[in-house]
């Protein structure tokens, strides 16, 4: 497994708050900002594409009110998922996984693929994601992939189908069991809510070896007490108020 290099500040969900979330057009905003690396979201198409979405329905960020695993890819990859962000970006479209993962390379960003896979289909999810990610992988070698999901079982597929790409578990509240849960899935590393943090825990996980990184913070101030604890990076929807310089970009 080739491990992932954290810079400090990860986008959430490719723009954060300044795009349409999980679009290409957030990835160019956070690369002119100077950030290092992009989350977004994956979830699958009824005919088994992975697409850049965050809820299972499509009403809250498209025109849609359909689910996304009732539409085949070729139906979702034109729906407009910029409008109702704002009208400036009507017209932008729901992207596929392989067209972000192809955007990061070109902008230089590390890419955080989060398998959101709809419910039942954990290990489904979790295969076919991890093949598009190994897919592009081979042809765009300086490209830096991390996995992650709360789904232990789409983990485990995506181990299955490419163990060289790591793989995060992201949790809530860190639970008590978090060490075998990380082990079940062979992670990398931890995922947590910044919201549900103990400063106990964080010194639990880094006396582990396993970089912590939280979500999502939004306060550089707070973003601060994390650094200061161990934890190795935030998830953050305002890039726009953190200082990004060359020490937070992935080598």
């Amino acid at each position: 497994m080739i491990p992932w290099i954290y810079p400090r500040i990860i986008v959430h969900r490719c723009g954060g708050a300044l795009a349409p979330e999980n679009t290409l057009a957030g990835l160019g905003i956070a690369a002119r900002l100077g950030c290092a690396a992009a989350e977004f979201d994956a979830m699958l198409s009824v005919d088994g594409v992975p697409v850049l979405v965050h809820d299972e329905t499509l009403g809250r960020t498209t025109a849609c009110e359909g689910r996304v695993d009732g539409l085949v890819a070729a139906e979702l990859l034109t729906l407009d998922a910029g409008r109702k962000h704002h009208a400036a970006y009507a017209g932008e479209r729901l992207p596929s996984l392989e067209a972000a993962l192809e955007r990061c390379a070109a902008l230089g960003l590390a890419a955080n693929v989060e398998i959101k896979p709809a419910l039942g289909a954990d290990s489904a999810t979790g295969e076919a994601v991890a093949r598009v990610v190994d897919r592009i992988l081979a042809r765009r070698s300086g490209l830096s992939v991390l996995l992650s999901s709360f789904s232990a079982s789409a983990l485990a597929a995506a181990r299955r189908a490419t163990p060289r790409v790591a793989r995060a578990l992201l949790v809530g509240a860190i639970p008590g069991d978090w060490r075998d849960r990380v082990r079940k899935c062979d992670g990398f590393a931890l995922h947590a809510s910044a919201a549900e943090l103990a400063a106990d825990q964080v010194s639990e996980v880094r006396q582990s070896g396993l970089p912590l990184a939280c979500y999502t913070v939004n306060d550089p101030a707070r973003a601060r007490e994390l650094f200061a604890l161990g934890v190795v990076a935030v998830f953050t929807d305002r890039p726009d108020l953190f200082p990004i310089n060359t020490a937070d970009r992935a080598p």
